[in-house]
Parts: C-alpha cells; structure tokens; sequence
C-alpha cells in the first residue's frame, strides 16, 4: 500500500519560528513530521538550512514564494531550492489588487514562463490556491480551471487545498480526480462546521477528508501537507493533533 509522506506548512508556526526558528523546527521533527513546507528560511541562508534540517531529519518538501519573487528573483530562488534540496517551489497567493480576469491572464503567462524555468533548472512549479479562484471568468469556467488548462502541465503543477474547495462548495476529491497526475502537494485542513467555518484540526470540522486520504492512496499525490492558518488553541497543540488524526486514519 502506497505510504503518502507528511509535511508541516511552517506558517502554521510562524509566531513560533519568528522567535526560534531552529528550535521550531526541532519541534516539528520530534513530533513526529517527516517534512516541512517553507514560508521564509529564518534568516539562515539555503546551505545553512540544510544542515539544520538534516540535523532533525527533515524534508524540505517545497517553498512557498512570493509571486513578486518569482517575477524578479527567479535564478536565485531556483538556486535556493536546489542548495536545500527542495522539490517544488509553489507561487502561495495573489493580492486583491490582482484578482482581475486580465490578471489572471497575465499571471497565465508567467506561470508558463517561470514553470519552465523551473523545470529546466530542476524543480517543479506548483500554484497554491485559495477561494477567490474559484469563481468564474466570462469564458465560463472558473480562475483555477482557467489556470490550469491554459498553463502547460508539465510545467506548472496544482497545490490544492481542501479546505478552500470545501468552503468554495466544492469536492476536494473531485479535482483530484480532474487533475490526476497534476496535484502533487495537497494541503490538508479542516473547517468548523458552525456558521464562521473556521481553521479547525484534521478530523474536528466537516472536511470530508476520509474521502481524500483514501483518493490519495492511488493518486500521484506525493505529500499530504498539514498547514491550519488561524488556531484557537496554541498553534503547536494544534498541530500535534492533526498529525496524530493522520496517524490513526491514513493507509
């Protein structure tokens, strides 16, 4: 039975890797994570990152970069992830003011020129969405169908994120299925099922996530990746529990 490895999205503890990111992560091994997803490198530069990581037996699954990065940066970055030994870098969000139906476009385009940039240096580029995406354009389909059917696949990779499908009113599994062979990353979260639908802990809320792990299971899904934005207990707490519900419910 296929073994579907699991990260940390290093956001979660940002508060906590603000104020000792060593440390941190130190934390995040001794949990029990096999792997991190980066939001910032703590002020270590890339081969310095790399031996810590490999000192707590951490993967550094993919980094999460700045689309302005991308656009201006990008040798460096690409640089940066080979030095750490990162597989992916994923372009993490996109500001309101570029939510437009000519931004999409226009980020259409550079992800088509970034992807195969990456590509040729090495790594992989995946798109992580959020809702917004998921509303429709005037051709009909929605911003992140619209992304990924106008970006070569080869080159431009999905992150999904189920909760943001689900809280879009949408089926994670459903786009798993669509795009086979497209969603490597997959952040894992969970929602309340009150009436605010907020960050709550992997098997607390109402994501149907039996369904994923399951899909995932004969998928090319390569890493479940654990990541909750906003915790009403203490991030670390919060974290160990969503790891230990894995534990317990995924193959």
């Amino acid at each position: 039975m296929k073994q579907i490895p699991v990260a940390l999205q290093m956001y979660t503890l940002r508060n906590e890797a603000e104020k000792d990111f060593r440390g941190t992560l130190q934390k995040v091994a001794e949990l029990g994570y096999e792997g991190v997803e980066l939001a910032g490198y703590g002020g270590f530069s890339s081969k310095e990152l790399k031996k810590v990581l490999n000192d707590f037996g951490l993967r550094a699954v993919s980094s999460h970069i700045p689309l302005s990065e991308l656009r201006t940066r990008l040798t460096d970055v690409i640089t940066d992830q080979l030095e750490h030994g990162t597989r992916y870098v994923v372009c993490p969000y996109l500001a309101p003011e570029e939510r437009t139906e000519k931004d999409y476009f226009r980020l259409i385009d550079d992800l088509n020129t970034i992807g195969a940039k990456c590509f040729q240096g090495g790594i992989t580029l995946c798109y992580h969405h959020h809702d917004f995406e998921l509303t429709t354009l005037s051709n009909g389909k929605t911003a992140l169908e619209t992304i990924l059917s106008e970006t070569n696949p080869h080159w431009v990779k999905a992150e999904f994120d189920v909760y943001w499908l689900t809280y879009a009113g949408e089926n994670p599994v459903e786009w798993l299925k669509r795009y086979q062979g497209r969603a490597p990353l997959v952040h894992l979260k969970d929602m309340t099922t009150e009436g605010e639908r907020f960050f709550a802990e992997l098997g607390s809320g109402g994501v149907d996530l039996d369904s994923v792990l399951e899909f995932g299971m004969h998928s090319d899904v390569d890493w479940w990746i654990v990541e909750q934005d906003e915790s009403r207990i203490p991030p670390i707490d919060s974290v160990r529990k969503s790891l230990e519900y894995l534990r317990h419910n995924k193959a």
